[in-house]
């Protein structure tokens, strides 16, 4: 254990270590289920659409297609779109995960999960439904659903995490997202090239075909491995990189 580790350990409470224990323990479980299944289609959206709305129908849709084609479909393990998309792909025989978590509100398991965990925090929650999936797929939702796709497209910009298919149907709901694109743009606050991280559609069949591009990985491979090395490689690469005006490129 480095010194800087020791003096840390010392200045911390007894209520500090029992709380970073508690999220070590929740992110723990995460993983174990993470690693139980190959890597499938995370589905991200409301809890609280009725089953009977368009957009659940279409996460019901999609459930059945990816099931069919060999997918496990992961969602939040809620109602919604969540058990929407649960529900397609439990009827046709496919593996159905739900990652829930406890909340004041709405969210409790859908009848439709072949595996299920309940998480205590948002955040192992996120990683454990980032490192699920090979695609992403964001039907429209509320803050949750906003804030799980703007940290999947952030971490993604930034190189935290691998590139992958990301997208977001419902083309009615999400052009307003899109205008908002623009404007980030217009004010050089994203590149345009950011723009490709996503793709808004109304096709499911796009999801699908995203997804057997990808294949069927191992359960004992996850795309996270091994990838911060790789990070590292590019990022020392670029920064050696020489400079059109002569030397280095210095800036990090």
């Amino acid at each position: 254990m480095l010194k800087s580790e020791e003096e840390l350990l010392k200045k911390l409470s007894i209520a500090d270590l029992e709380r970073a224990n508690a999220y070590a323990k929740d992110l723990g479980r995460g993983l174990q289920i993470v690693r139980s299944f190959p890597q499938g289609v995370t589905i991200f959206g409301s809890a609280r659409l009725p089953q009977e709305h368009r957009y659940c129908r279409l996460a019901y849709e999609l459930g059945g297609l990816l099931a069919k084609n060999g997918h496990a479909v992961v969602t939040g393990g809620g109602p919604g779109i969540m058990e929407a998309a649960s529900h397609g792909a439990y009827e046709v025989g496919g593996r159905s995960i739900g990652l829930n978590i406890t909340l004041i509100h709405e969210q409790f398991p859908n009848p439709y999960l072949t595996d299920c965990l309940t998480f205590e925090y948002f955040f192992a929650r996120k990683v454990s439904l980032a490192m699920s999936s090979k695609v992403f797929v964001f039907f429209p939702g509320g803050f949750g659903t906003m804030d799980e796709l703007s940290e999947i497209l952030c971490l993604m910009q930034e190189k935290k995490m691998p590139t992958m298919p990301v997208f977001l149907l419902g083309e009615d709901y999400w052009k307003g997202f899109d205008k908002m694109i623009g404007k980030m743009i217009a004010l050089k606050l994203i590149s345009v090239s950011d723009t490709g991280l996503f793709k808004i559609t109304d096709n499911p069949m796009e999801v699908v075909k995203a997804a057997n591009k990808i294949g069927h990985p191992k359960v004992s491979e996850n795309y996270y491995d091994g990838f911060r090395e790789a990070s590292k490689i590019m990022r020392m690469a670029e920064l050696n990189r020489p400079n059109p005006s002569g030397g280095n490129q210095v800036s990090i």
